[in-house]
């Protein structure tokens, strides 16, 4: 079904994630407090492996940054321990960047603190969660339907 109900539909719904999104700052940035992060290094760490390095150039594009920037959160990374950038084996010119070992257990520390959900969505009815399970469920088909997976 598409036209303007639907299109009207589509605006009010993104209109209430994106709110909700920016409701929720507050538990995020309780999440990222105690591990001295900041949400540019948050992404950044969600982004990388241990063991497949990523070059700059991808990095900026998947944060939708320019090369600049993503240097300067990569410099961050690694003065804190979480990454640093090795030479590419098959491209000496190019630098991937991997997350350390303890960047590693930060990244794994960060997603435990995010998928834990507030009091507040806790006290949602049941049947409302799988509802809304399943809807993010069908959402995140189509995100990749729209725009293939990135690579890792």
């Amino acid at each position: 079904m598409s036209g303007p109900r639907s299109t009207d539909a589509a605006a009010r719904a993104w209109r209430q994630l994106v709110g909700l999104f920016m409701s929720t700052r507050h538990e995020r940035d309780r999440a990222l407090a105690p591990l001295g992060l900041t949400p540019n290094e948050a992404r950044a760490l969600h982004e990388l492996h241990q063991r497949e390095g990523r070059p700059m150039r991808a990095l900026a594009d998947a944060w939708g940054t320019d090369a600049s920037n993503a240097t300067w959160i990569v410099d961050r990374l690694e003065r804190q321990g979480l990454a640093e950038r090795r030479a590419d084996p098959h491209d000496r010119r190019v630098k991937l960047v991997v997350l350390t070992p303890k960047g590693a257990r930060t990244r794994a520390a960060l997603m435990r603190a995010f998928q834990q959900p507030p009091a507040w969505f806790l006290e949602m009815d049941p049947a409302d969660l799988e509802a809304l399970n399943a809807l993010f469920d069908r959402m995140f088909v189509l995100l990749r339907t729209a725009r293939p997976h990135r690579s890792r």
